[in-house]
């Protein structure tokens, strides 16, 4: 009588079979994953670009390169009609978290000039802004290779400015 069941080799082979398949899925979907979160920041901070660009926020401590999270709390303290217009405060899918978002506002010439930005993902990024090598308020909305490497670990920022 023949006993019902796999034996130990069968399995083993089985599990290789699915780790080979595990791992060929892995590398092809990984640069859909980095894409996709590089659309996620590009659409915060076009998004909030826009709001804060408007007339470029000034906050009570002035010109300066402040984090999201705390220009958040400033501008619901100053403003609570916004606590529930922002009251989710966005954050890099991958590197931020609620406290240091890594989404990095700028304001300079008491604040005239301004700017909104992240650090991406893809390296093989198409640069729009390549007289750019730093975030700059004022100098346009894209892609830019700067000379700093950011949270993300490639030197490609996206930025939204006045």
């Amino acid at each position: 009588m023949k006993e019902k069941g796999f034996s130990l080799i069968e399995i083993l082979i089985t599990l290789a079979i699915i780790g080979v398949i595990a791992s060929i899925g892995y590398i092809a979907f990984g640069d859909a994953r980095v894409k996709g979160r590089d659309t996620k920041r590009k659409s915060d901070i076009a998004t909030f670009g826009r709001f804060l660009s408007i007339s470029c926020y000034l906050p009570d401590d002035g010109d300066g390169v402040y984090d999201v999270a705390e220009l958040i709390e400033g501008l619901k303290t100053k403003y609570p009609q916004y606590q529930n217009i922002i009251s989710r405060t966005p954050r890099d899918p991958k590197s931020g978290t609620d406290t240091i978002t890594h989404y990095v506002y700028e304001v300079t010439d008491a604040g005239k000039k301004c700017t909104l930005y992240t650090n991406l993902e893809n390296q093989d990024e198409l640069i729009t802004l390549p007289h750019l090598t730093e975030p700059t308020p004022g100098g346009g909305q894209g892609v830019l290779r700067a000379n700093t490497e950011g949270p993300n670990d490639t030197f490609i920022y996206f930025q939204y400015t006045n």
